[in-house]
């Protein structure tokens, strides 16, 4: 497999991209959170939520760039498809591995 789904990057002005940076700030802003509850001594459950909804909000940007590019490769019809689609199938199963 020479090729990777990250291969192709998401249009810097699609309104795709847009709806991922702003899920992506929203999770710092909630990461900023989680260490403000640690700096304050929030109890454990309270921050352990806070830490499930930023790794939530991050593994949707993810499953989101896999998916398109998924998606976007099989309606193209582009030569080598099947390839990036080994590629994506490839980063997508990291990707799952790294969410546990």
């Amino acid at each position: 497999m020479t090729s990777d789904a990250s291969a192709t990057p998401v249009p810097a002005s699609s309104p795709s991209a847009d709806r991922l940076v702003v899920r992506l700030k929203r999770a710092e802003g909630q990461l900023r959170g989680v260490q403000r509850m640690i700096a304050e001594g929030a109890p454990c459950e309270d921050v352990l939520t806070q830490l499930a909804a930023v790794k939530a909000a991050v593994d949707q940007v993810g499953l989101h760039l896999i998916s398109e590019r998924l998606r976007t490769c099989s309606q193209s019809g582009e030569e080598g498809c099947t390839e990036e689609l080994e590629g994506a199938l490839a980063t997508l199963l990291r990707f799952a591995a790294l969410a546990r």
